[in-house]
């Protein structure tokens, strides 16, 4: 410790100068050079310094957190809306699915009404209607002209008590035919027959009969 009076050097612990007696005493502050106060003073620094250094990083963590808390909000607010559009969006494609569906279902039922009551009113308008009758007895032959169509010829004879060949023959110009016989000991019946055909243009047919007691040949169309 140096003396304030003779600036001698003197021990840290002595209490008076070695030289000139004069009593030692700490120096302002209340120690020495090498005294505690430096270190107290550097302390007090770096306490200063690390609370600041808290501070900082509390505020660093606060100001992170609560972004992440604003983020973490919008991405919710975010999804939310997001799932709340694709609800929309599916329910708005179901709506329209169903929409759809029922309108298709709607339109293959008015077809298939529409295609039954066409199909039921054709089969209730069209029918087979007669366009000639004709009969008589014996042998002989007779020609009728036949209008284009579609025709159906129902035909029956009952032969004479011989044994002669009779017949009853129907036959067209355009190869369509039909007709019965009975041979010389075939059983003397009523016998019948019947044919069908389509024609674009008006057909000639003969009818041919012999040895009947009685013949019937009718044509008729269907319309």
């Amino acid at each position: 410790m140096k003396c304030s009076k003779c600036g001698q050097e003197n021990k840290h612990e002595a209490k008076f100068c070695t030289k000139c007696g004069n009593p030692l005493s700490a120096p302002a502050g209340g120690v020495s050079e090498n005294g505690s106060g430096i270190d107290s003073k550097y302390i007090i620094i770096a306490l200063i310094v690390v609370i600041l250094l808290l501070v900082g990083v509390i505020g660093y963590f606060a100001l992170n957190s609560g972004s992440g808390v604003g983020d973490a909000s919008s991405q919710s607010s975010a999804d939310s809306d997001k799932v709340q559009s694709d609800d929309n969006s599916g329910d708005s494609s179901d709506s329209n699915s169903d929409s759809s569906k029922k309108t298709t279902e709607s339109s293959s039922d008015s077809s298939k009404k529409t295609s039954e009551k066409s199909s039921s009113s054709e089969s209730k308008s069209k029918k087979w209607v007669s366009i000639g009758s004709y009969s008589g007895s014996g042998s002989g032959s007779k020609t009728i002209k036949v209008p284009e169509g579609k025709i159906k010829v129902e035909l029956s004879a009952h032969p004479i008590l011989n044994y002669a060949t009779n017949h009853l023959y129907v036959s067209g110009t355009n190869g369509e035919s039909g007709g019965v016989d009975w041979g010389p000991k075939s059983p003397v019946e009523t016998r019948s027959d019947s044919f069908k055909f389509t024609s674009d243009s008006e057909e000639e047919f003969t009818i041919d009969y012999y040895e009947t007691v009685s013949w019937e040949v009718e044509f008729f169309r269907y319309q």
